[in-house]
Order: C-alpha cells, then sequence, then structure tokens
C-alpha cells in the first residue's frame, strides 16, 4: 500500500498564500462562523460533532480546531470563490476518510441509518411528530431523539479502514478530513 493518497482540496488564495509562506495551515471556527453567516450554528453543530469524533481516529496537532475537506476525485471538488483546488499528497495516516454521502446527511442533521429503510423509517418517525432534523439538533426539547441521531452519526466513520487501505466497496464518494495543509503536501497537477 502506498503511504501516501492524492486528494483535493479547494482553497481560497489566501489559504495557498498562507500555506507557501508558513508551511502549515490550520482552519479555524472563526473562519466558519464568517463564512456561513447566520447559517453557521448548523454547520458548527455538524463540524464540531466530527472534530470530537475524528480526533479518536487521527488526533489534531497542536493548533488544529476545525479539519479541512478534501475528495478523492477532482470532480467532487467545489471552486471556493478566489481559490482554486489544490492537489495534495496526504500521508494516509494523516487523513481521516468517510463517504460523502453519509457527510452530507450530517450536514443536514439527518440520521444515518444501516440501510436507506432504516433512514426512511426514521424521517417517518419524525414527520409524523412534526418535527425536521434541524428541531431536534438545533433545541434541547428532544434529547433522546438528538442523541438517537448523534450516535447515528457514527456511521460516517464504518468505512474509514477499508478507505484507508484502498477498500472502495460500497462507498458513494471518498471525502476525507485533514486537520492541517501542508506545504509539502503540496503536488504538482
Amino acid at each position: 500500500m502506498c503511504d501516501t493518497v492524492r486528494l483535493y482540496s479547494a482553497q481560497t488564495a489566501l489559504v495557498r498564500e498562507v500555506l507557501l509562506r508558513d508551511g502549515v495551515c490550520f482552519s479555524r471556527t472563526a473562519f466558519v462562523e464568517r463564512k456561513y453567516g447566520e447559517s453557521a450554528p448548523i454547520f458548527l453543530t455538524a463540524y464540531r460533532w466530527f472534530a470530537a469524533e475524528a480526533d479518536k481516529l487521527v488526533p489534531p496537532p497542536p493548533g488544529a480546531e476545525l479539519p479541512y475537506w478534501a475528495f478523492r476525485d477532482l470532480y467532487s471538488v467545489e471552486p471556493s470563490g478566489d481559490g482554486r483546488a489544490l492537489a495534495l499528497d496526504v500521508p494516509r495516516d494523516q487523513a481521516v476518510f468517510f463517504d460523502l454521502y453519509d457527510w452530507n446527511k450530517v450536514v443536514r442533521l439527518e440520521y444515518i441509518g444501516e440501510t436507506e429503510a432504516e433512514e426512511r423509517a426514521f424521517r417517518r418517525e419524525l414527520r409524523d411528530r412534526g418535527l425536521t432534523g434541524r428541531d431536534v439538533m438545533l433545541t434541547q426539547f428532544y434529547p433522546e431523539l438528538r442523541q438517537t441521531v448523534l450516535a447515528s452519526w457514527r456511521r460516517l466513520f464504518r468505512h474509514h479502514e477499508a478507505i484507508r487501505a484502498g477498500d472502495l466497496t460500497g462507498v458513494g464518494g471518498v471525502q476525507a478530513a485533514l486537520w492541517q495543509l501542508r506545504r509539502e503536501w503540496l503536488a504538482e497537477g
């Protein structure tokens, strides 16, 4: 197994400038708050949970708050304003891997089931109660449902070890989290 993996990450020109100047760059909570404005509480709910769980798989270096997102396939990268996609050759042991479709469920504050049928059943339960995932996750009124959703999110990492080893069986798309960006990871193309 190769000890590095090629990943792509959309970054602004400022991030690239800091990376080239300082050799390392970290994402901050304040950047997420500034980027998402009034939607920041939704993203920070997901990001903070992710950071706490990802720490168990790949401990963050000093100075890291939130991860950067990267993708195995360039076509999965959405352009970032004035930036461009960085090609990175990242040591496999520095990346937390997961299915990007499962991550989208976390960002939408949804339940991740073992199966689609299980997910439909949970959505139906919420609908029958007149609730949404936002109601459950952004208020303190439904602690049992909130814990059920949070417990389901642990399934986000069910493919981590297999992806790290190069096995993409059952994965819709590979996304990775990086606690830092390093100048020496910049790839040629």
